[in-house]
């Protein structure tokens, strides 16, 4: 018997599948504090969004932690 072979395109595919964004989150905020966030995410040669982003998924993993609770 011959052995299977997976193929590579659909693993690399798989691999590559990200969870769609369909929601947003609106704030406000100072257009200072906003232009200096922005600035910094640039100069780190990322982007804003995905700061927020990373913010919200450790900030959601300390939560799940307990590490709120008193």
């Amino acid at each position: 018997m011959r052995p299977i072979r997976r193929d590579l395109s659909t693993k690399v595919a798989k691999k590559k599948e990200k969870k769609k964004k369909d929601a947003q989150l609106v704030l406000r905020l100072n257009k200072e504090l906003r232009d200096r966030f922005v600035e910094a995410c640039q100069d780190l040669d990322t982007s804003a969004a995905r700061e927020v982003r990373r913010f919200i998924k450790k900030f959601l993993k300390s939560y799940e932690r307990g590490d709120f609770d008193e």
